[in-house]
């Protein structure tokens, strides 16, 4: 863990948190700034930086701890819906630097809006991308 990384010190304990279940490999627990009622934060114990410098294992316990509460925050704040969101990266929004969840309980009519100008790239530009994406995975068509 980090030493001053503020989610390594929640997790040790040394700062105050609404922690809502922890196993092995996460601990959750209610954001300080929520954007709703019941914003969660869903954290490795171990610190890393982003999601892809996670185990499998870490990562699978990330999305099946988040699949597992989402309905049950919606239920417990009477929602409409959720949104599971990770921010990696400060041009992405990532503003703390331990990865983690953020399952945000929505509303109709909550003004939250995730949504940005979308591009209408040509298909071929849309090949070009996905040649350059496979070739970085390893695979071929």
């Amino acid at each position: 863990m980090a030493r001053d990384c503020v989610f390594c010190r929640i997790i040790r304990g040394e700062l105050p948190a609404v922690k809502i279940y922890e196993d092995e490999y996460v601990v959750v627990f209610l954001d300080k700034y929520p954007i709703n009622p019941g914003h969660t934060l869903i954290v490795p114990r171990r610190h890393a930086e982003r999601l892809d410098e996670l185990s499998d294992e870490e990562a699978t316990a990330l999305i099946r701890v988040a699949k597992w509460l989402a309905p049950r925050i919606v239920k417990a704040v009477d929602a409409d819906g959720y949104n599971v969101v990770t921010n990696n990266g400060r041009a992405a929004g990532q503003v703390i630097f331990h990865v983690h969840l953020h399952v945000i309980p929505r509303f109709h009519g909550d003004g939250c809006r995730f949504d940005c100008k979308r591009n209408t790239p040509s298909y071929r530009k849309l090949a070009e991308i996905g040649e350059k994406i496979r070739k970085e995975l390893g695979v071929s068509h």
